[in-house]
């Protein structure tokens, strides 16, 4: 059951539990007493990343990209829930005014679009819904959108936390299918392999279901879908259910970056790429240059 945010929840979750209504900003500042661990963050303290840069995003956030407004405000559109999208009447931002009502929808907790870039998230949106799957999936008056979960990791002690985009209203006799929502480059299935590679998707998927599997969300049979949408025109839609090899990857990766996160919280110690000299070699592909070059 979901557990409405009030004052106190947002300033400080303490028990574990599916809370609703704790703003997107909140979440991602973290409202938990003594520091929790996102799968975003988990990701970030492994390579190609190290400790070092995930506790400098910690401390001082991530600057927001055009990419991360959109992918934002594609989400707000289709789930219906957000701090608001703000069209900005330009048609590029390098002029000044256009820079000034950025910022200041990025101070209000709006995302800033362009008009020609809302009007392409309309239409993702619009084409989400004809999906026979994604449609069903994320269809209003069908679940919640926007939970965050926390509970406690039984291994290390670590307190997680996780934002579901959906979670599905259970219903007597079907299976739970809980979905994520992605933008991405091609929709194309042999794209997206590389795709959630990449970005450590399979890391995501572990991570949710666990957070699921502790908080009783679902039974043995609730399953965890990607519903990736290219970003141009015709706006494809794929839904994706990992394999048991993805899973295994990621919840094993998973379960380092745990232990690498317990360790730096107890040491203080957040360490870079290296504490040693490192020797390196030349990549394979310059070696085959020279050869072909010089033979």
């Amino acid at each position: 059951m979901s557990a409405i945010a009030d004052e106190k929840l947002i300033d400080a979750i303490t028990r574990p539990g599916v809370y609703d209504g704790i703003p997107e900003s909140v979440y991602h500042r973290d409202p938990v007493p003594g520091g929790s661990l996102s799968s975003s963050g988990a990701r970030k303290l492994l390579a190609p990343s190290c400790p070092a840069l995930f506790r400098h995003d910690q401390q001082f956030g991530q600057a927001t990209t055009p990419a991360f407004d959109f992918g934002r405000a594609a989400h707000e559109e289709i789930l219906g829930v957000g701090g608001g999208i703000e069209v900005v009447d330009a048609p590029d931002w390098k002029k000044g005014d256009a820079q000034k009502a950025r910022a200041a929808a990025y101070a209000e907790g709006k995302t800033p679009l362009l008009p020609k870039e809302y009007k392409k998230v309309q239409a993702m949106a619009e084409e989400l819904k004809k999906h026979p799957i994604a449609g069903a999936l994320l269809q209003p008056g069908t679940g919640l959108p926007e939970q965050s979960l926390f509970w406690k990791d039984p291994q290390t002690g670590v307190i997680r936390r996780a934002r579901l985009d959906w979670l599905p209203t259970p219903a007597k006799g079907k299976r739970l299918i809980v979905g994520d929502y992605k933008t991405c480059r091609s929709a194309a299935p042999q794209k997206l392999a590389k795709e959630i590679h990449e970005f450590g998707y399979h890391c995501q998927d572990d991570w949710y279901r666990a957070g699921c599997r502790e908080l009783g969300i679902g039974d043995e049979k609730t399953s965890f879908v990607f519903i990736f949408q290219q970003k141009t025109a015709p706006y494809l839609v794929t839904v994706v259910e990992l394999d048991h090899e993805a899973r295994r990857i990621g919840a094993e990766r998973n379960r380092r970056a745990l232990e690498i996160y317990a360790r730096c919280m107890e040491t203080g110690h957040w360490p870079g790429f290296s504490d040693d000299i490192e020797v390196l070699s030349l990549p394979a592909y310059a070696e085959r240059q020279h050869d072909e070059e010089f033979i």
